[in-house]
């Protein structure tokens, strides 16, 4: 697949119009519509996050990497049968390749549920954070934007549910106290040098929505619809929203999960980003939505290599064990070959 600039840029959408009136409101939720089913990709403005709250954030982000390496090595997520904490450059893989870029990953901080008998294995996904001693400021910042992201993304998919004429709140019930949202820290140190520019490979998101905080280096690319990459120009005081693959399977295709990937900047450029999965409990099954579009939905893209279960925690750590290959060997090893178990039909 080739790569293009061509498209200036994704829908940009203003999420504070459904605060001023019926007909504002109408016209986000044809451009909801439209976004969500051709594209899969937006930008999100009017999201009400403050510069404050995302300054607070990139600033303890870059103190984290910025971190002698052996404080960051401290928390290797390798340690982890959660998949938390930090990962090193080139250890995590996409598409079976290495991705080049460090990262933290973070999600809500509970205490360990070891599957007992008869449990499904998704449970090793609950469990405690790892967090640096000498950053206590951190933890803060993380864990307060999970919750202020979470709370953005869940207005923004009743408001996109409304758009395509669904229950707002439909999916209330697989979200509450007991979601499983997930933050990634993620720095790209630049070109790895051997000519493999692959900051993250080819992939689709595994959960409802994905808000990425992207600074101004660029980098990200997405699959359009002549089949060709574009980029994402860095557009300041947006995320870049994109659907994850339950809402493909939710709306049996009518939304779509859009393929994307991030290109290594030139050099030694440095890249920051931060996306925010918004996922449901882990044992939340994906029950299809009613909507009046349903009869034009395409069904689901088939992937025998990607297949996708009812339950949400064995899409997610289907994913972890093909990522992070050394976590899955120490901690996992009887999972790895179990990833051929039937798929959820469309």
């Amino acid at each position: 697949m080739t790569h293009t600039q061509s498209y200036a840029q994704l829908p940009i959408i203003d999420l504070s119009a459904a605060d001023r009136g019926p007909q504002a409101r109408r016209l986000l939720h044809a451009q909801l519509h439209s976004a969500a089913h051709q594209v899969g990709f937006f930008q999100l403005t009017g999201h009400g996050v403050t510069e404050a709250e995302t300054e607070a954030l990139q600033h303890a982000m870059r103190a984290f990497f910025a971190l002698p390496e052996p404080a960051r090595l401290a928390l290797d997520n390798v340690n982890s049968p959660h998949f938390r904490g930090y990962t090193r450059i080139g250890d995590e893989r996409t598409g079976g390749s290495r991705d080049w870029r460090d990262q933290l990953d973070i999600g809500a901080e509970r205490a360990a549920h070891v599957p007992g008998p008869g449990e499904p294995a998704y449970w090793w996904l609950q469990g405690p954070n790892q967090w640096p001693a000498a950053l206590p400021e951190l933890r803060t910042a993380a864990l307060n934007w999970i919750d202020r992201l979470s709370a953005v993304a869940e207005r923004l998919l009743h408001e996109l549910l409304a758009a395509i004429g669904a229950p707002p709140r439909f999916y209330d019930d697989i979200f509450g106290d007991q979601a499983h949202p997930h933050l990634k820290m993620v720095r790209y140190p630049g070109s790895s040098g051997d000519g493999d520019d692959q900051g993250v490979g080819v992939h689709k998101d595994y959960g409802f929505l994905t808000l990425l905080l992207q600074d101004q280096v660029g980098g990200l690319q997405v699959l359009r619809e002549d089949g060709k990459f574009h980029d994402v120009p860095p557009l300041p005081g947006a995320f870049v929203v994109n659907l994850g693959e339950l809402l493909e399977v939710a709306t049996n295709g009518y939304l779509v999960a859009t393929s994307h990937r991030v290109v290594s900047p030139p050099g030694a450029t440095e890249r920051f980003s931060v996306p925010f999965f918004y996922n449901p409990r882990l044992d939340a099954r994906i029950a299809p939505v009613p909507f009046p579009y349903a009869s034009d939905a395409p069904g689901i893209t088939a992937d025998p290599a990607n297949p996708l279960f009812a339950e949400y925690g064995r899409n997610e750590l289907k994913g972890k064990l093909r990522a992070h290959p050394l976590v899955a060997a120490r901690h996992h090893a009887d999972l790895l070959l179990q990833e051929t178990q039937p798929a959820m039909s469309a």
